[in-house]
């Protein structure tokens, strides 16, 4: 997730840089399946699809020439949209095996929130792009960078107004964002961590 979103912010909004980015969000829903011990069945179609979209979006560039932004956008999209659900599946495993919040856990509910974040940025890419309407009043020309920025901006409720929906779709997109972002810090983040602090202190107790 940090090199995806590191590369994300810092290469320039390109053709192959968006392959690139296909690759890396491949990577993420095949470690995700592995991470979260996922049945033998779903890390084999995780990795079948990771394989087609990847292998589709490098047929595109061979024959075109290019690699549309909306079109890396959906099949980004596609790619880690499976990826929040089996690490759910493998924290609750977690819980269920452990009798108790391990760090672990931790980091699988602080990972769903992170995809989450980057699911929505391709969202909101594919509406801007695929659109008749700019997504965002205050910069028509958004690039990649800036559909992230704004998606972690409204995942966290922080909302600095610098980029703004402009179009209803996008609007209901960063409402919908904002509000499962809130909500999931202070349910289930705030659950994990609340119960995470117990059991280090009564580790260290004598």
């Amino acid at each position: 997730m940090l090199v995806s979103v590191s590369f994300q912010v810092a290469a320039p909004d390109s053709d192959w840089s968006r392959l690139v980015v296909i690759a890396l969000g491949a990577a993420i829903l095949i470690v995700s399946a592995w991470a979260a011990q996922a049945r033998h069945a779903l890390v084999r179609l995780a990795a079948l699809v990771a394989a087609l979209l990847a292998l589709f979006a490098l047929v595109l560039l061979a024959v075109t020439g290019d690699v549309p932004r909306g079109t890396a956008a959906l099949v980004n999209g596609l790619l880690i949209a499976f990826a929040p659900v089996m690490i759910a599946a493998g924290v609750v495993r977690d819980l269920r095996a452990s009798r108790e919040v391990t760090l672990r856990a931790l980091c699988g509910v602080l990972a769903i929130y992170l995809i989450v974040g980057m699911l929505f940025s391709f969202l909101d890419a594919a509406v801007g792009t695929l659109g008749s309407d700019p997504f965002f009043t205050t910069d028509p020309n958004a690039d990649r960078s800036d559909y992230l920025y704004f998606s972690y901006i409204t995942l966290s409720t922080t909302g600095y107004g610098d980029l703004v929906p402009g179009t209803d779709v996008g609007r209901m997109l960063a409402m919908a964002e904002a509000l499962i972002g809130q909500i999931y810090l202070v349910t289930v983040v705030a659950l994990i961590v609340a119960n995470l602090r117990p059991r280090r202190a009564e580790a260290g107790a004598p």
